[in-house]
């Protein structure tokens, strides 16, 4: 099986980190891959621009494409060369009603949702069940974690909060330094979480539409407690009251968590565990690998 993934990400953000881990893992396997990539994949293997002149030469080449964005799914059903394409889709909202949006959802074979929420969405765009597949992200589980119990090697004498510094509007930041401002909470705004979220007691993650958010996977690879908005598919990573707390995307709802977290020490810890053992059981690189290898085989066995 020789696999060509396409991902046009202009900078390294989760989808990017999510094609990284797949790729390599799948390497592990001896599955054979070409990846075509924005300036956003910085990766040790040999990576190509992607574009429709080198998507159409290595098409022909392979078995079936994997699109892992919108613009990828494009340059698939344009310049595929027929080839079987399978769409990872990431995002919560609704799919274009438009004529072009349609033949292009039609093209591709299969669509790997990385949450149920997303799967939603796609069955509601009038994408097939039987043409959707629930892979979840995944995250590579650190050599060290802080401490075996996560939080508790994790000086006391200051809580710290690390929030994503997205320039999105609808990942709330403004909101997030509002609520921390209302608890008199130092908030760090991190453009680098693997790095910050190691002295970190909690990650603050609130939006307004989230397909999963494996910042999260991330934070909680670490063994830190996560507070996060309760949309998308937010809730099935974040066990609320067991790895975090879910909240409402308003200063009281978040305050109150952000005070909880502040003021109950041994609740962190206790969510620190309990967020290590879930992503080691759940969200692993091995599971999302596995799953994606069977809609492959899937695909691949429809059709021949």
């Amino acid at each position: 099986m020789h696999v060509l993934h396409i991902d046009t990400g202009r900078t390294m953000r989760g989808g990017q980190y999510q094609v990284l881990l797949l790729h390599n893992t799948l390497a592990e396997r001896d599955c054979r891959q070409t990846l075509l990539a924005g300036t956003g994949i910085r990766s040790e293997r040999p990576v190509e621009p992607a574009s429709w002149k080198s998507v159409w030469r290595h098409a022909r080449k392979c078995d079936l494409i994997h699109a892992h964005d919108a613009r990828a799914h494009t340059l698939a059903a344009l310049h595929g060369a027929g080839r079987p394409v399978v769409v990872s889709r990431r995002v919560a909202f609704a799919i274009g009603s438009g004529l072009a949006s349609r033949w292009k959802y039609r093209r591709a074979v299969h669509f790997v949702a990385i949450s149920e929420h997303v799967a939603s969405v796609l069955r509601n765009g009038g994408v097939p069940d039987r043409k959707i597949s629930v892979v979840h992200d995944a995250v590579a589980i650190p050599t060290e974690v802080p401490d075996s119990s996560g939080a508790s090697g994790r000086d006391d004498s200051e809580f710290r909060v690390v929030s994503p510094n997205f320039e999105d509007p609808l990942k709330c930041r403004d909101l997030a330094v509002a609520s921390c401002q209302h608890t008199g909470i130092a908030l760090r705004l991190s453009d680098d979480l693997p790095a910050d979220l190691r002295s970190a007691h909690a990650l603050l993650y609130l939006s307004q539409s989230e397909g999963l958010g494996s910042a999260l996977l991330l934070a909680m690879s670490m063994g830190v407690p996560v507070i996060a908005s309760a949309v998308g598919g937010i809730p099935e990573v974040v066990s609320n009251g067991k790895t975090g707390f879910l909240v409402d995307n308003h200063v009281e709802s978040i305050s109150r968590a952000l005070i909880r977290l502040r003021s109950d020490a041994p609740l962190r810890l206790q969510m620190g565990e309990q967020s290590l053992k879930r992503v080691r059981a759940e969200f692993s690189t091995g599971r999302m690998a596995t799953r994606t290898m069977q809609v492959y085989r899937q695909v691949l066995g429809h059709s021949r």
